[in-house]
């Protein structure tokens, strides 16, 4: 049984936001306000709305309804809000020289943006939408790095009651076109190009491609970032900064809280991916809850940087969230690891970030690097670690939780999805933690561990669910509301069935086991990957690994897995032998894979989850499908050779 490896202090406990929530309501531990948050959620939701001072503008009323069934379940019903007026007006006008945003670029440059200044550029860039028709229920493509004109333009977007679709910012034409054309954009707001690891990323040329192919699209916004000329249509495109009229106040539109806010689109196993919808009353007040709670922002004292894009649902999350609550966000528009390996610590040493959000995938890539480009900056600003994306190994979970956080900070190991919306498994900085664990539930997120059979099961993996809804919930796919039936609740009777294989151990902790599509079955074991690659880990000589299932014409599916060594280690059958023995000793001869194959790299998103279904296409000579996520694509091709 995995071991305990953090026990929060008193003082941290005492300190924390969800302590003094708890003294509030006369709670008097972590299991009793989990219990009467799943158990009550129509008490919990509307205790927390108050807890964050939600601003509304009509009162809601009543807390959930779910006459139409709970996979439509609404939620404050009967109320009007506007996300960006609690996240930019509200705060303007509590601490307006408190800073909201820090945008760092790849070549070092920094720009700050306080709440007042904040409130400015989105009512400045209001108008400007408003002038190029912009207005209730029309879709806007942003497309954009890590640069706080993405955050100004979500929150300009929102505010006028328009709904915004974040746009990965690596991606290419195509998959940029698919977004647009399934939401019917009719605006597109992209820059001229950004730096990444030095190279420029061209974004103007690939607006265009995407434009030609999106007869919807009516305008186009650029922002000027690199200064290079580009391709220019006149009268659809409008560079930012010449759009902008001088300041003029431009009040929120008041919405019902239902009203969509944001179209997240999910890469799917098909060529088409998945637009989540979610909507202004329930996103916000389920995001800012969880960045209050889970990660403890405390308004004018934390910086939060999570390392992501946009694109993923951690992006919006951590803009949101932070603001919402009047916190700080830094945003960094370039690799994490340019121009050298400690571009990271030096980041959050520069701006004193206290909440830092990374994947563990990520952390495996800089423990190459060794220890000194984290003992050369001062990395003691962490009081939270976050993380999600994909279940931890032990030994990068370790290297993070003693060397990032000098192993003071916790791990808070949360993990929810796209359409979710939010969390379903989180810690909260008052619980004890468990190497890999995430804990338990989510406050207020009624998830279970489901057998083949649709019940509840201990001590051995089975399917994650949420039997009741939950305020963030996706309101179905964009345009199809049948395949978000058919891809969350046609398992059992309403029932959300994740994807996910999650175990509970005795002493109720909580794992996760990696996408249960994911899974391989041997023999008519069903195991989940990352046991095998835990088990590859352990051996000295590898950095990163993959398993996935394959066909095989006797045994119905085999197990082949995917290692990249560390720097000095040379691939040879004496070391695949050695990893087919290691496996063999953690997980049994029954598990033995077929093939271990060495590579330089695996398939990976910008944010550095490992795509384990492409691994497994690549391998099996099968479609892959959508892979308009991936930052590396020419990671498949040494996959097809090395097997």
């Amino acid at each position: 049984m995995p071991e305990f490896i953090w026990e929060p202090s008193a003082e941290l406990i005492n300190r924390s936001n969800v302590k003094r929530f708890m003294d509030r309501h006369g709670i008097r531990d972590y299991r009793a306000l989990l219990e009467r948050s799943t158990s009550d959620i129509e008490w919990f939701w509307s205790a927390i709305e108050r807890e964050l001072n939600i601003h509304w503008f009509e009162p809601y009323a009543r807390v959930l309804d779910a006459a139409k069934g709970v996979a439509w379940s609404q939620w404050f019903v009967g109320g009007k809000l506007n996300l960006a007026h609690q996240c930019v007006d509200a705060q303007a006008q509590k601490t307006p020289q408190q800073t909201a945003l820090i945008g760092e670029r790849e070549d070092g440059t920094v720009r700050t943006l306080s709440y007042a200044q904040l409130q400015t550029e989105v009512d400045r860039l209001c108008h400007a939408l408003q002038r190029l028709g912009i207005g209730k229920g029309d879709r806007v493509g942003i497309y954009l790095p890590m640069v706080p004109e993405n955050a100004i333009a979500l929150m300009a977007v929102a505010k006028l009651g328009a709904i915004f679709t974040p746009i990965f910012s690596g991606f290419a034409a195509p998959a940029v076109a698919a977004r647009l054309n399934d939401c019917q954009a009719k605006l597109l707001i992209t820059a001229d190009g950004f730096q990444r690891k030095g190279a420029l990323v061209s974004m103007k040329e690939a607006a265009d491609e995407a434009a030609g192919k999106c007869p919807s699209l009516e305008h186009m916004v650029v922002l000027a970032l690199t200064g290079r000329s580009v391709p220019w249509t006149k009268g659809r495109d409008h560079w930012w900064h010449e759009l902008l009229p001088p300041f003029a106040a431009c009040p929120a539109l008041a919405v019902d809280s239902e009203t969509p806010l944001m179209i997240a689109y999910t890469s799917g196993t098909t060529g088409k991916p998945k637009g989540a919808v979610h909507v202004h009353g329930g996103f916000l007040v389920k995001i800012a809850q969880e960045v209050f709670h889970q990660v403890d922002l405390h308004p004018r004292e934390d910086v939060l940087f999570w390392v992501t894009d946009m694109g993923w649902i951690m992006g919006p999350w951590e803009v949101v969230g932070a603001l919402a609550v009047g916190g700080t966000v830094l945003l960094y528009e370039g690799a994490p690891d340019h121009p050298g390996p400690d571009r990271l610590w030096r980041m959050v040493e520069r701006h004193k970030v206290s909440i830092l959000g990374v994947s563990p995938t990520l952390i495996r890539s800089l423990i190459k690097h060794g220890l000194e480009p984290l003992t050369t900056h001062d990395l003691s600003s962490i009081r939270i670690i976050g993380s999600t994306g994909e279940p931890w190994n032990p030994e990068p979970y370790r290297w993070c939780f003693q060397h990032v956080g000098g192993g003071r900070a916790p791990i808070i190991n949360l993990s929810g999805g796209t359409e979710v919306g939010a969390c379903f498994l989180s810690p909260l900085p008052i619980t004890p933690l468990k190497i890999c664990s995430l804990a338990g539930p989510a406050l207020g997120m009624d998830v279970d561990v489901f057998d083949v059979n649709g019940k509840p099961v201990r001590g051995a993996v089975g399917e994650l669910v949420c039997k009741q809804p939950w305020p963030s919930m996706t309101r179905g796919v964009w345009q199809d509301p049948q395949r978000y039936l058919d891809t969350y609740w046609s398992r059992w009777e309403n029932v959300w069935v994740h994807g996910d294989w999650a175990s509970i151990d005795a002493d109720g902790h909580w794992f996760l086991h990696g996408r249960s599509d994911d899974t391989v079955n041997v023999a008519g074991k069903r195991v989940g990957p990352a046991e095998f690659e835990s088990a590859l880990l352990e051996h000295p000589a590898v950095m990163e690994a993959a398993a996935v299932g394959v066909p095989h014409e006797l045994k119905g599916e085999t197990v082949w897995c995917f290692a990249v060594l560390k720097p000095g280690q040379t691939p040879s059958e004496a070391l695949r032998q050695q990893l087919m023995d290691t496996v063999v000793r953690v997980m049994g001869k029954a598990f033995k894979p077929e093939k271990v194959q060495f590579v330089s790299e695996l398939p990976k998103t910008r944010s550095a989850k490992i795509v384990r279904r492409a691994v497994r296409a690549a391998a099996s000579n099968q479609d892959p499908g959508d892979l308009s996520s991936l930052e590396n694509p020419h990671a498949l091709e040494a996959i097809r050779q090395a097997k």
